[in-house]
């Protein structure tokens, strides 16, 4: 058998690489439909979750690469004749199949690879390359988009693999000519072509499905927008917040992931001219909107009832006194969450010049002393540290 194709043959690399595509869509669609499904509400059930998951997206990888060998190895090969070009509508059909199968086969994969690109966290790609994309950034509208239209070009190449299957098992039971044969080993008798049309209808054909493809998926990651949660009240103070953030980071089966709570207020009371160690130099008390966070793909699961519980509890609070320290200043009070009330000293560095101050703080927690996913007790699954950077500007206001 040949190796490339001829005006009425497929070669064996063409045919390999046709089967061997098969193969990892057959396995890839059902892979991605149960991984979907499983539930993930104990530690065995997120960290199969997540397995599944992250074979799917390596596999998926490997789908792109493989669909992009295949398409250069075409262009560079004689396309065989349709042995039904008598007939118009059917050569027709088959060809615009064709044009959305190799789109399916480079946007799905590709569209899948960006969305996790641009999400932090749950089920990496099992190679040495990283999970980011170059020009792809950590954004939940890029994710969101590229995520819909995974699934939009997902179900037009499930109809379009279809399709295929029928036009070929047409052609094998009922025409009986030798088209699904020739994509089989070994060398059918073929009679002589038909002549052979070249329309570009099929390419437009294509092409205006995939532009609604394109359309659908806006529409959908658009439709994904959530309410914003209801704003904190504001607050008065001696010091005023002018800009800040409060970041956190977990660790999720090896990989880190960080996110922030967008909406948070301060009370502060401070006088830098205080000398002594032995007593108060001030105050803070700091209300943090639990449904404010953003934790790349597991924001949801981190709001749900196992973790934050941000319907039940949609506050956090710390309290404390400010005392100078050896290197500083540290706030020693209590931190609240999910109405777990725990001892807290944050240290931090204070940078004051005349009534403007720029304050950092790092701190690690324990999520477990906040009932904070109780139900995955495996630190491989999911890290008992959270890390915590908090970083502000304020001004000084009236006394």
């Amino acid at each position: 058998m040949s190796l490339s194709n001829t005006q009425t043959r497929y070669g064996a690399v063409t045919k390999a690489i046709h089967w061997l595509m098969a193969l990892l869509i057959l396995t890839l669609i059902p892979m991605g439909w149960i991984a979907h499904q499983l539930p993930f509400d104990t530690d065995a059930e997120l960290a199969r979750k997540a397995w599944l998951f992250s074979l799917h997206k390596t596999l998926g990888v490997l789908a792109f690469f493989l669909a992009a060998v295949r398409i250069i190895w075409a262009i560079s090969q004689p396309k065989p004749g349709l042995l039904n070009a008598d007939k118009p509508l059917e050569s027709w059909a088959a060809d615009t199949v064709h044009w959305m199968l190799y789109a399916a086969m480079v946007v799905v994969p590709l569209s899948g690879w960006i969305s996790h690109a641009a999400a932090a966290g749950f089920a990496p790609i099992w190679w040495p390359f990283g999970q980011g994309l170059p020009m792809v950034p950590k954004s939940t509208a890029v994710e969101h988009f590229f995520g819909a239209l995974h699934w939009v070009s997902g179900r037009l190449l499930i109809l379009s693999l279809l399709l295929h299957i029928a036009g070929a098992v047409k052609h094998h039971v009922i025409d009986r000519d030798a088209t699904l044969r020739r994509m089989l080993p070994g060398r059918p008798d073929l009679a002589p072509l038909p002549d052979q049309g070249h329309s570009r209808t099929p390419v437009m054909a294509a092409i205006a499905l995939w532009l609604a493809a394109l359309g659908l998926s806006a529409a959908m990651a658009g439709g994904k927008t959530e309410a914003a949660p209801e704003a904190l009240a504001e607050v008065t103070s001696q010091w005023q917040v002018e800009t800040g953030n409060i970041e956190i980071t977990v660790v999720q089966f090896g990989s880190e992931i960080t996110g922030s709570f967008a909406d948070w207020t301060s009370v502060i009371t401070f006088d830098e001219t205080v000398p002594s160690a032995d007593i108060s130099v001030g105050s803070v008390e700091t209300t943090v909107s639990i449904p404010s966070l953003t934790l790349g793909s597991v924001t949801g699961q981190a709001l749900g009832p196992d973790f934050f519980a941000a319907t039940d509890h949609p506050t956090a609070v710390f309290k404390a006194d400010i005392r100078h320290a050896s290197d500083g200043y540290e706030a020693i009070g209590s931190l609240t969450i999910k109405d777990q009330t725990v001892p807290l000293t944050l240290p931090f560095s204070l940078s004051v010049d005349g009534n403007r101050a720029e304050m950092r703080g790092d701190l690690t927690l324990d999520r477990r002393s906040f009932g904070i996913g109780d139900n995955v007790n495996d630190p491989a699954t999911l890290g008992f540290e959270v890390r915590v950077k908090i970083t502000l500007t304020a001004v000084r206001g009236a006394e």
